[in-house]
């Protein structure tokens, strides 16, 4: 077998005569595109892998890496006894929990709303609305939030009292503001996350639609039986990279969307690491700590590829 395919290359390589120096003389200037983004990947993405030393170190910026104690575990010990960390773990984990179990369907349920239209304009101009949360800042979402749901003088409790009701405290007392996290997040990325099970619908086969309706199906039928089982591999991939992320979370959201009085659900590790790392400067505990979160979130993401291997799916390994 080995020898057939040398013989295989060394054939296929004498009718074309080309070798890679003539690929790389014709084609330079691809890659000199490809390699800005590979620069990019290697800077941003493993060079800075190197600052992960910082969590065995007694690190000081003075003295360096090279300057600073190594101290081994001590900073993971320090970690794992600290109060606030299993604070924020166990909020990071709720919050993240809640965002899988309401976020993740929505763009699913929202794509198959919107491959349903059948008016054009209409569907491009509900896409387009729908996509513009994406991009805008959660300074911005925040600022429109305490507009909206603020006690006293947000417009919602406004109206409510007006209409002769009591103003309800949504972002002031501890359980209604994590309702209010969850469904603000869904509404900033709902839109955003339609677009690739919307790709993933237009690459079902028309003719399962048309002998569908044949066969006198309905629209709720076709949806259930065609539109679901297609989008299947791909909810499976979505929901293998959402469980690598149920361990992280952005500073800006939780940070913004804060206040004294929730605190005690607000405060997630992105949080912790940015009182704990900057605030503080005790760099080395932020380092350990974002560490054993990539670490967890990788071992989620490999646990739950292999899983979907176990139903018969591709996975992403």
């Amino acid at each position: 077998m080995k020898k057939e395919k040398t013989v295989t290359e060394k054939t296929v390589k004498k009718k074309d005569g080309k070798g890679i120096a003539f690929y790389l003389k014709r084609d330079w200037q691809l890659y000199v595109l490809l390699l800005i983004p590979f620069l990019l990947v290697i800077i941003f993405k493993f060079l800075p892998l190197a600052g992960l030393s910082i969590a065995f170190l007694d690190y000081k910026p003075i003295k360096g890496f090279a300057g600073s104690e190594f101290i081994g575990l001590e900073v993971f010990e320090k970690v794992f006894k600290s109060r606030d960390f299993y604070i924020a773990l166990k909020n990071t984990l709720l919050l993240n929990i809640l965002d899988l179990l309401v976020g993740f369907p929505a763009p699913v349920i929202l794509a198959i709303l919107l491959n349903e239209i059948r008016c054009k304009w209409f569907k491009r101009t509900t896409q387009t609305i729908l996509y513009l949360p994406h991009f805008l800042s959660w300074v911005i979402i925040a600022g429109l939030a305490y507009q909206l749901f603020a006690p006293l003088s947000g417009y919602v409790n406004v109206l409510i009292t007006r209409m002769g009701g009591n103003t309800i405290p949504f972002l002031t007392e501890k359980y209604h503001w994590v309702v209010m996290y969850v469904l603000i997040g869904v509404w900033q990325g709902m839109g955003w996350g339609t677009i690739i099970y919307l790709a993933a619908i237009t690459g079902i086969d028309a003719e399962l639609y048309e002998a569908a309706t044949v066969d006198g199906a309905g629209r709720w039928r076709k949806i259930w039986n065609i539109t679901l089982p297609c989008l299947k591999s791909t909810i499976i991939v979505m929901l293998i990279m959402s469980l690598g992320r149920i361990m992280g979370s952005s500073l800006e959201r939780p940070y913004t969307l804060s206040n004294p009085m929730v605190t005690q659900f607000s405060d997630v590790i992105a949080t912790y690491v940015y009182r704990v790392g900057l605030q503080n400067s005790q760099y080395n505990v932020a380092t350990a700590v974002g560490f054993f979160q990539s670490l967890v979130g990788v071992v989620l993401v490999l646990i739950a590829d292999r899983v979907a291997k176990l139903m018969g799916e591709d996975g992403i390994v």
